[in-house]
């Protein structure tokens, strides 16, 4: 839909009052977290999309800080489960107990009944663990029982996990990933950083941080994210990057056919058009340039490409596949 100049520059000037308060959030994160720049912007894309968000790194990059620190920031509830083999799906959405006085049983929520959930290492936990959440990341309500309950709004899944550990994990179902709006890898910080963190540690506590973000705000700021403006040329370019995944040879890369056994979802598509916006006003601007579709293509896709055994063999990863994609496909 076409927009007057005068609607543009009224929701131009709304995202940048906006993205100073997000502006405000993210510097408070980085008080207690130093680089790791792209985690800390997918986080608050996944807050504006009211989407959930899985964070892959090895040990010890502060992806459980990260997260932790948000729930800090935002005027929300928080909750933390550290997810293990033993975990049973009653400790996590909750179950029916007894009332002996009233000689009925009745619904006892569990933690899953917040607005920001931290599930930690959520592989550790077996698959009727992991599935658990299914209900709770889609339709944003548990059933206990007989009944039904919603979920706080906004209810947001961040969760962690360890690829290089394979002792004791449970790979996520795929159904299940393809319910993450985008999966995030945290690297090794470079070394100007690492020395910054050593220094920051020998200096002793952290320091603290405020609530800067309310809920009213983030529920504001989430439904101006459904005005920011994407071109005709732009939501073409989205599509042909999704059915890339799917038709390589569409494209022109005929090589890639042999390397993807499943290609992303429709619900990629839309993660594109949600991430993308959310980008763009998070840099103050009010419309989607192609740049904000490229910056969050591999977060977007890299979960929702399943490789083939010929890919496994030859040591292709999707990071791969979606960087070949992204140079083939010309930008509008």
């Amino acid at each position: 839909m076409a927009q007057s100049e005068t609607d543009v520059q009224r929701l131009n000037e709304a995202v940048r009052e906006e993205s100073v308060q997000l502006q405000a959030a993210t510097a408070e994160i980085r008080k207690v977290i130093v680089g790791q720049a792209a985690l800390i912007d997918r986080m608050v894309v996944a807050l504006l999309c009211r989407g959930h968000l899985l964070v892959e790194g090895v040990p010890g990059l502060a992806k459980t800080l990260a997260v932790k620190t948000l729930g800090q920031v935002l005027d929300l509830s928080f909750s933390r489960i550290q997810f293990t083999p033993d975990l049973l799906p009653a400790d996590l959405v909750g179950t029916m107990i007894f009332n002996a006085k009233t000689g009925e049983f009745v619904a006892r929520k569990g933690p899953v009944f917040t607005n920001v959930l931290l599930a930690d290492e959520i592989n550790r936990a077996p698959a009727k663990v992991q599935s658990a959440l299914l209900e709770a990341m889609q339709e944003r309500q548990v059933t206990i029982g007989e009944a039904s309950h919603p979920l706080p709004d906004p209810f947001l899944v961040f969760a962690t996990q360890n690829p290089i550990e394979q002792e004791g994990t449970y790979p996520l179902p795929e159904a299940q990933v393809d319910r993450f709006l985008l999966k995030a890898k945290v690297d090794y910080p470079e070394r100007a950083e690492e020395r910054a963190i050593l220094d920051r540690m020998l200096a002793g506590e952290p320091p603290a941080v405020g609530r800067v973000l309310r809920r009213d705000a983030i529920l504001r700021i989430a439904r101006l994210v459904l005005d920011v403006y994407v071109d005709e040329r732009l939501r073409d370019y989205m599509v042909t990057l999704v059915r890339a995944t799917r038709a390589p040879r569409d494209v022109d890369l005929p090589d890639l056919a042999h390397l993807i056994a499943y290609g992303a979802s429709p619900r990629a598509t839309l993660a594109f058009s949600n991430a993308a916006r959310a980008v763009a006003l998070l840099r103050g601007r009010g419309f989607v340039i192609p740049e904000d579709v490229k910056e969050i293509a591999h977060d977007v896709l890299r979960h929702r490409i399943l490789l083939t055994y010929e890919a496994e063999a030859e040591h292709v990863t999707t990071d791969e596949i979606v960087d070949r994609i992204l140079d083939r496909v010309e930008v509008p």
